[in-house]
């Protein structure tokens, strides 16, 4: 068995343009070769869903950095332990909801006034035009991107010192703070390795079998955990930034090209060798 679990921004998907159309080819033969891929991303179960539409993907997915994990009901045999059904998904929650780390940005970081400025902020003070304006999304896409479930993402204005004492302060509190390609991410003890693991343990529990193949695809910081936990590692390069840095040096490939084209350059290659 193998099973793709792949970032989305700056990976799959452009990081300006949010087009996957280099990688259109290379996903149809996945999917003929039954190869799952799997999005593992920041993004919202609303953004991702849409998404999933567009690509023609009927697969599980993670949202919030491994918050939460969507699997389309009925796509196992029996529903797993511990997941609720919701919307046609069944879901496994890994940490409490929005609302909490919310709460707790209002009270540990009040006095760095207008140095950040939440999702939520944004949203409430010039609606989706507010998040489109930090992140080149169309309007119908911000209003997606603002309907988060288990995180708080935010827009560090600040200097990179006083960012340093913002995170150490969040992390005192007890919040996990990520950096994702543009934005912070406030929110609980959980990564994208360790949610890629959990939603793998269930195929592996589905068919019976150890062995299977994954590989993880990334590009930021906040993919370092599954691509260090995955059996092989795409990392994307990015082309105003230095990508991710790695421990491991087995099985590891960085690509040369950028964006969906470094994805199918890497995965490409990567299937060559698995198959």
């Amino acid at each position: 068995m193998r099973l793709i679990f792949t970032d989305l921004d700056g990976s799959l998907l452009d990081h300006h343009s949010y087009s996957f159309a280099a990688a259109v080819p290379l996903l149809a033969k996945l999917d003929a070769l039954a190869v799952p891929v799997i999005p593992i991303t920041s993004k919202t179960f609303a953004e991702v869903t849409a998404l999933r539409d567009q690509l023609n993907n009927r697969h599980p997915f993670i949202v919030e950095n491994g918050a939460a994990i969507y699997i389309p009901s009925r796509y196992f045999k029996t529903q797993p332990e511990h997941a609720i059904l919701e919307n046609g998904f069944w879901v496994l929650r890994n940490v409490p909801r929005r609302a909490k780390w919310q709460q707790l940005l209002a009270e540990r970081a009040a006095d760095f006034g207008d140095e950040f400025k939440t999702f939520d902020s944004l949203y409430k003070d010039s609606g989706a035009a507010g998040v489109a304006a930090v992140t080149g999304l169309s309007l119908k896409a911000s209003e997606l991107a603002n309907q988060r479930e288990h995180s708080e993402p935010v827009h560090w204005l600040g200097s990179q010192s006083r960012k340093s004492t913002f995170v150490y302060r969040l992390i005192e509190a007890g919040a996990t703070v990520l950096q994702g390609g543009r934005f912070l991410n406030i929110g609980g003890d959980v990564d994208k390795g360790r949610a890629m693991l959990q939603l793998r343990d269930l195929y592996q529990r589905e068919t019976n079998s150890k062995d299977c193949e994954t590989l993880a695809i990334g590009d930021s910081h906040n993919d370092i955990a599954m691509l260090e936990a995955a059996s092989s590692a795409l990392v994307i390069r990015a082309d105003k930034r230095s990508p991710p840095t790695l421990k491991r040096s087995e099985n590891c490939y960085t690509s040369q090209l950028i964006g969906p084209e470094g994805w199918v350059e890497g995965v490409s290659l990567w299937l060559e060798k698995s198959l």
